[in-house]
C-alpha cells in the first residue's frame, strides 16, 4: 500500500518521534532522504545562507542535486552574503537557487511607512520583507526545510524533525535539530565548505545589515540579532501573524 502523503491538515505527530540518531549527521541524512522521497518537487528549502545553511546545502546536494532553494532577498543584506550565494552556485551548479524579493522596494516602503522602518517597527519590516515573500513561495508547496537547531534559543528547544507549521499552514522539516554550534563548524571545516566571511569577524548569526551586529567572543549563534531590543525572531518561525 502506498504511503499516505503527509499534509498540514493531516499532521498529528512527528514520524521521527522515536528516532534516536547516532550517525555522523545526527539523523539529518535520513530525514532528508525521507523528506525528498515523500514530498519530491513540492519541498522547498528557505535558506538564510548562514552557517547552518552551508551544512544543510551540502547534505541536500547528496540527496537531490537539483533541489529548490529560496533566499529571501530583503535588499538589506551584506555584500558578503550575496558573494557567498555566488560561491555556492559555483560549487553546487545543479541546485536551483532563486532570490525572492518583496513587492515593496526600500524606497516605496519608506514612502508608505517612513524611513528606517526596521528601527521604528522591526516586526512590520520583517513582515513586509520576509514573511509575506515566504508566504508567496510556500503557497504552492507542501513542505519546506529549515536549518533550525534546538540549541539555538529557548524558543527553538522543542523543535522536532517534522513539524506542523501553524504560521504558513505547511509542514516544516528541520534536519539539524540535534546539532550544536560546534557540530556545525566541525562539519564546515571538515568538508571545506564555503561560508560567509563575516563569521570570522564575530558575526555568529547574519541577517539584514541594520539588524545584525557583532558579538563578544563565544556568543550564542543567535546573539547579535536585533541587539538592544526584546526581538529575537523575524517571525518566520513563529505561529503569530
Amino acid at each position: 500500500m502506498a504511503e499516505t502523503k503527509l499534509s498540514y491538515e493531516k499532521f498529528t505527530v512527528d514520524p521521527f518521534q522515536y528516532f534516536s540518531p547516532d550517525d555522523e549527521t545526527k539523523g539529518a541524512d535520513r530525514v532528508l532522504e525521507w523528506a525528498y522521497g515523500h514530498f519530491g518537487e513540492s519541498l522547498i528549502y528557505a535558506c538564510s545562507f548562514g552557517a547552518e545553511a552551508m551544512v544543510l546545502i551540502d547534505l541536500i546536494s547528496r540527496v537531490k542535486r537539483d533541489a529548490k532553494i529560496v533566499f529571501l532577498d530583503t535588499a538589506l543584506h551584506f555584500r558578503e552574503t550575496y558573494d557567498l550565494i555566488d560561491r555556492v552556485r559555483e560549487r553546487y551548479p545543479g541546485l536551483r537557487i532563486t532570490l525572492k524579493k518583496p513587492h515593496l522596494s526600500l524606497d516605496r516602503q519608506a514612502e508608505e511607512y517612513g524611513d528606517a522602518l526596521w528601527q521604528k517597527d522591526p516586526n512590520q519590516c520583517c513582515y513586509i520583507r520576509k514573511i509575506k515573500p515566504l508566504e508567496e513561495v510556500l503557497s504552492g508547496a507542501d513542505a519546506w526545510l529549515s536549518g533550525l537547531r534546538r540549541a539555538q534559543s529557548p524558543g527553538r528547544r522543542n523543535t522536532d524533525f517534522v513539524n506542523r507549521d501553524e504560521r504558513f499552514k505547511s509542514i516544516k522539516i528541520c534536519p539539524l535539530i540535534h546539532w550544536t554550534w560546534e557540530d556545525v563548524w566541525d562539519y564546515i571545516t571538515g568538508h571545506n565548505l564555503p561560508y560567509n566571511t563575516l563569521h570570522d569577524s564575530s558575526y555568529p548569526s547574519i541577517g539584514c545589515i541594520p539588524c545584525t551586529s557583532q558579538t563578544a567572543s563565544g556568543g550564542d549563534s543567535r546573539d547579535g540579532r536585533w541587539a538592544g531590543t526584546n526581538k529575537t525572531e523575524c517571525g518566520l518561525h513563529s505561529s503569530s501573524d
